[in-house]
């Protein structure tokens, strides 16, 4: 299990982007890769093609690449800085019913996430 998830905030904290922060955009887990907002931009050369209406597709884009999990660190909620991630359990009764949940704490402030 992934310990970030699609839309926490992130720093990175090794690569040549080390010190940027963004938003996780997508969570690839098989791979244990995710994409940032901001982060690893590379150019991408698409085909040159027409669009339906004639206008032209394609040449030079921008986009962010994929970056491995455990090059970003979560951003503390408090203190604006890099955190481990921990978990605590908590009963919580619904439709009267009692469940175990599992909660994500920020290690460096003890806030939840």
């Amino acid at each position: 299990m992934a310990k970030i998830k699609k839309g926490d905030q992130v720093i990175v904290i090794s690569g040549r982007d080390k010190g940027k922060t963004g938003r996780v955009l997508t969570v690839h887990t098989g791979s244990d890769r995710i994409v940032v907002e901001g982060v690893q931009r590379v150019k991408k050369h698409t085909k040159v093609g027409q669009s339906q209406r004639g206008a032209r597709t394609g040449g030079i884009e921008t986009i962010e690449a994929p970056i491995h999990i455990s090059n970003v660190m979560l951003v503390d909620p408090e203190t604006k800085k890099g955190t481990r991630v921990g978990y605590r359990t908590e009963t919580v009764e619904r439709n009267g019913r009692e469940r175990t949940v599992r909660v994500r704490v920020a290690k460096r402030s003890g806030k939840d996430i």
